[in-house]
C-alpha cells in the first residue's frame, strides 16, 4: 500500500465511528462545543468524549478553541464541513419512523432550510443554488465559478466577498437531505451571513434549522417557497 493510501486510511478510520461521526455532524453547526456539550449530545461519558475528541484533534478535523481555563472545539474548517456535509449525503439513507408531531415538525424544518457550517442548505439552499444557476449568476460548465453577471449581483445586494487564503469564491456541496448541490464557499458563506443579519431567514432555538420569512424573496431571484 502507498502511503498515501496509508494515510488516507487512517483518515477515514477517524470516522468510522459512531460517536465521532455524530460529534462531527454536531460541529456542522458552526459554533465551538465544549466536551462535556458533546459527550450529552452522543450519550457518552466525558472520558469517552475526551478519547474520541482528542483523536480528531490529532487527525486535522476538529481544532481547539481555549478561553481561559475552559477547552471548546470546533470543525478544522469550511473544507472539513463540505467533506462532512458530501459524506452523510452519499451513506446509505434509512427510512426515519417518527411518533409524534414534534418530532416531524423538527425532520421537516431541518430539510426545508438549515445552515451547513457557513452556507445555507436544505431545499432553501439547493432553490437558491438552481435559481443562480438559472440567471447564469454561478457557471457549472468547467466546475463552477461565480459569473460577472453573478459578481454584479452581489455588488446590487451590497455583499463584498471576503475570499480567505485558500478558499474558492464558489464551491458545490453536496445536500444530505436533497442530494443535490447547494452553494458553498466564499459566497455561500457571505449569502448566509446576508440573510441572517437582514431576518430573511432567523435561527430555530436548538439546531441547524431555519425559519424562513417571506423576505427571502429579497435575493431577487423568485425562489419556490420552501
Amino acid at each position: 500500500m502507498s502511503s498515501e493510501g496509508e494515510e488516507l486510511a487512517a483518515w477515514a478510520r477517524m470516522l468510522a465511528d459512531g460517536t465521532r461521526a455524530t460529534v462531527c455532524l454536531a460541529l456542522l453547526d458552526n459554533r465551538a462545543w465544549t466536551a462535556t456539550e458533546l459527550a450529552t449530545f452522543a450519550k457518552v461519558s466525558r472520558p469517552t468524549i475526551s478519547e474520541h475528541l482528542n483523536l480528531l484533534v490529532e487527525g486535522g478535523l476538529l481544532t481547539e478553541v481555549r478561553q481561559g481555563r475552559h477547552r471548546y472545539v470546533k470543525l478544522k474548517g469550511p473544507e472539513t464541513a463540505e467533506l462532512i456535509e458530501g459524506l452523510a449525503a452519499l451513506a446509505p439513507r434509512r427510512q426515519e419512523v417518527v411518533n409524534s408531531l414534534k418530532a416531524v415538525s423538527k425532520r421537516d424544518a431541518f430539510a426545508r432550510a438549515r445552515t451547513c457550517y457557513d452556507h445555507l442548505a436544505g431545499k432553501l439552499g439547493v432553490a437558491l443554488a438552481d435559481a443562480m444557476t438559472e440567471r447564469g449568476l454561478i457557471d457549472w460548465s468547467e466546475g463552477i465559478a461565480l459569473t460577472s453577471e453573478g459578481q454584479a449581483w452581489l455588488e446590487d445586494l451590497g455583499i463584498r466577498i471576503d475570499v480567505r487564503r485558500g478558499r474558492p469564491a464558489v464551491r458545490s456541496c453536496l445536500d444530505v437531505t436533497e442530494r443535490r448541490p447547494h452553494i458553498a464557499g466564499a459566497v455561500g458563506a457571505a449569502l448566509c451571513e446576508h440573510a441572517l443579519r437582514h431576518g430573511w431567514v432567523t435561527h430555530i432555538t436548538g439546531g441547524r434549522a431555519l425559519k424562513v420569512h417571506s423576505a427571502v424573496d429579497k435575493f431577487g431571484l423568485e425562489l419556490p417557497r420552501v
